[in-house]
């Protein structure tokens, strides 16, 4: 070992271990800042399928490749940095030896050929991933980025370390060439014997490059233990334990779409009936109310900006970022942290946990951030803008873009949650509709002996349950397809397909009642509750003595296809839903129903949030629409997974939208631009609130917003259906 190898075998030692210090304390910071959550048992369950998932979604990169260049660059980074740990820890053997190489498998001709290859792809992957960067940042002309609000340094600096790591990787080779000290042949390393030939033969070569390509990672890992909040690099390590740990591992896509994550306290489930404010956790009021699972949500962020560049809200002027709600919490909560840490805290009445005595050593800042609320204006202080919290129309496609399955609803939801049960603080119309549905049992205040008065003037008997026994489908009407003028039409126009096909079928008439999505998603568990235990009673009445399999309901809500299909379960009510639009794909395939005159003018098809991403049903409303036309239909850009909300969803149905522009509106643009004169739906939000845009343009007898029913309809039946276009007002 010469003097130069001395050296640099002295400092790379040196900085290592300053490094290792600082990232040992930083994992013991960021894991106790977790674990001030509150417990969430059920996420350690079904180990086997969490672990396969874990592999699947990252290894395979499942999510990321949904950007496809995004995504393989970063697929090669990734990899890059994984297999390339393995040079930087050969590094230290080259510190200290020209001749230096790992153990064992460092003198292999494959491993030589493998890192080569990764180096130059990692390489390649970096300057794409920087390229993007600096084509979609914030400052550039044209408007907002998906980066818009990330901190853009912890980018840069994290980019250009892997460069700088994957540059000095191919000296260290280049010099071993050089100096003829290079165990691979050319064929495998073409790459480091080109660099080789044009470096000189200097024998200290690779252990000045072997200390600055340590010097450079260490100094990475030095600035992210000083920043446990840096997202853009902690999340290559917080993201395995993310997705491990994701609400449903079954859902590869979007584990927290479909349910919403039950009411809890003290990681049980909360039941109203015994229920004490002052012992029991109402949502979220406090950071530290969050679960762990929230906090390690919050600390996984990258600051990507693919939930901020897929959501409605932020693509229309509100306030809200799923991203930035993100970082805001997470920056709160590792600020607070200090005084949490040192026993600080408000117990459920609102009292202070800590001693004076303790208060008298807290930190200051901390104590200060303590003091914040979590929902409050600028003026209040709060960490989430109310205008935040209430611009979320729970669509799903933040969840659906996070590549490291950040569970955003059930967070936004949580805290609605306490806002709407313990503060009364909600936006005042929503009021309105929480008042019916507790007195009347639909959003909407109509009389409920008026739920059947849809099935006036058809030309064939509807069912009742009770009246008979032998039905093989529920039809759940739901409170828009029973009281909303738009929505009856797309009801009469199921009815009648269903009868055309000799499909049995029966409805609850007055003794159904509203599913309780807007109540839920809104933030009013209680209201849900209770209007969900009386639709579980009854309809397990209604199936009494069949099993899951044979309790079969068809709805042409996909807010109720949701709730009955994947919430009813929390409280005992399993059925087999399928939305309407699978039912009548199922009945046109197997022959019961025969299109027979096509459907003229060109139709494009909106995908409602909760029958697409929540629940995963693109296929069979395209494939009924196919056969009305008898052709293709003419797609909007924005579609399938990646469709564009319509504004209704979260109970914003029952909301006024005074910030920026119209969701509505927007997606009407898209919609109109394809030049198709019907825009079909599958969902009674979305027909009136596409009604209402079109309206809104003067389009009206351009345009026509109509279901996939009553699409079809006109196919099957050109005399029967309805000829008037769905843009009457709406009733109510």
């Amino acid at each position: 070992m010469g003097s130069v190898q001395i050296v640099t075998t002295i400092l790379a030692a040196a900085i290592t271990a300053v490094a290792v210090w600082l990232a040992a304390r930083a994992v013991m910071k960021m894991v106790a800042v977790i674990r001030l959550g509150q417990p969430a048992p059920e996420r350690f369950g079904d180990k086997g399928a969490r672990t396969t998932t874990m592999l699947v979604e990252t290894a395979g990169h499942t999510r990321m490749l949904k950007w496809s260049v995004v995504g393989a660059a970063h697929w090669f980074v990734m990899v890059a940095f994984v297999v390339l740990s393995l040079l930087v820890l050969e590094a230290y053997f080259e510190v200290a030896s020209t001749t230096g190489g790992l153990p064992v498998i460092g003198h292999w001709v494959v491993f030589g050929l493998v890192t080569e290859i990764i180096g130059v792809l990692g390489a390649v992957g970096i300057l794409v991933l920087m390229a993007i960067r600096l084509r979609n940042r914030p400052t550039r002309p044209g408007g907002k980025s998906r980066f818009t609000g990330s901190t853009m340094w912890q980018g840069y600096f994290v980019e250009w370390v892997v460069l700088l790591v994957l540059i000095f990787g191919f000296l260290i080779r280049g010099f071993k060439v050089a100096t003829d000290h290079f165990e691979y042949p050319l064929w495998a390393t073409p790459v480091s014997h080109a660099i080789g030939s044009a470096l000189p033969n200097w024998e200290a070569g690779v252990s000045v490059a072997a200390l600055i390509k340590i010097v450079i990672s260490m100094t990475w890992l030095i600035v992210i233990s000083l920043n446990v909040t840096m997202g853009v690099a902690w999340h290559r390590f917080l993201a395995f334990p993310n997705i491990f740990f994701k609400r449903d591992p079954q859902k590869p896509a979007g584990s927290g779409l479909g349910a919403l994550r039950p009411m809890t306290s003290n990681g049980k489930p909360l039941d109203f009936e015994e229920a004490d404010p002052e012992k029991d956790q109402f949502g979220v009021a406090q950071v530290e109310q969050f679960t762990w699972k929230g906090l390690l949500d919050f600390s996984t962020c990258t600051e990507c900006g693919r939930c901020q560049s897929q959501c409605p809200a932020w693509n229309t002027g509100k306030p809200l970022s799923p991203k930035l709600l993100v970082l805001s919490l997470r920056d709160h909560a590792y600020a607070k942290a200090p005084y949490l840490l040192a026993g600080g805290g408000k117990d459920l009445t609102g009292e202070e946990k800590a001693t004076e005595a303790q208060l008298a050593h807290m930190d200051v800042l901390a104590l200060a951030e303590a003091d914040k609320p979590l929902i409050g204006t600028a003026e209040e202080g709060g960490v989430i803008d109310p205008d935040v919290l209430w611009s979320c129309t729970t669509c799903g496609a933040c969840v659906e873009q996070c590549p490291v399955d950040i569970e955003h609803v059930d967070h936004i939801v949580d805290m609605r949650r306490y806002q709407v049960l313990i503060e009364s603080s909600f936006p005042s119309e929503a009021g309105v509709m929480l008042r019916n549905l507790e007195n009347k049992g639909n959003p909407w205040g109509a009389p409920q002996n008026t739920r059947e008065d849809w099935t006036k003037g058809l030309d064939f008997e509807v069912p009742r349950v009770g009246e008979v026994e032998d039905f093989e489908y529920l039809f759940w009407v739901g409170c828009a397809g029973a009281f909303e003028d738009r929505a009856k039409k797309t009801t009469r126009a199921v009815a009648t397909l269903l009868n055309e096909a000799g499909v049995k079928f029966a409805i609850l008439g007055e003794g159904e009642t509203c599913s309780g999505d807007p109540a839920r998603r809104i933030g009013n568990e209680f209201v849900f509750q209770m209007l969900a235990q009386q639709n579980v009673e009854t309809l397990n009445e209604a199936f009494e003595g069949r099993e899951k399999a044979k309790r079969k309901i068809v709805a042409t809500c996909p807010h109720c296809f949701n709730t009955l299909g994947n919430e009813y379960g929390q409280l005992g009510g399993e059925f087999e839903v399928v939305h309407h639009t699978q039912l009548l794909a199922h009945l046109v395939a197997t022959g019961k129903l025969t299109p027979v005159q096509p459907v003229d003018g060109g139709v494009t098809y909106h995908d409602p949030c909760y029958l697409g991403r929540h629940n995963r049903v693109f296929a069979a409303p395209r494939e009924v629409l196919g056969d009305a036309i008898k052709g293709e239909i003419t797609e909007m850009p924005r579609n399938s997974e990646r469709s564009f909300c319509c504004g209704a969803g979260g109970a914003r149905m029952w909301m006024e939208e005074k910030i920026g522009k119209r969701i509505n509106v927007d997606r009407v643009e898209e919609a109109m631009a394809t030049g198709a004169r019907t825009v079909a739906v599958g969902c009674p939000f979305c027909s009136t609130m596409l009604n209402d845009g079109v309206n809104g343009k003067g389009a009206g007898e351009q345009v026509e917003v109509v279901d996939v029913a009553s699409v079809l309809l006109r196919s099957v039946k050109p005399d029967a259906a309805p000829g008037a276009p769905e843009t009457e007002p709406v009733a109510g």
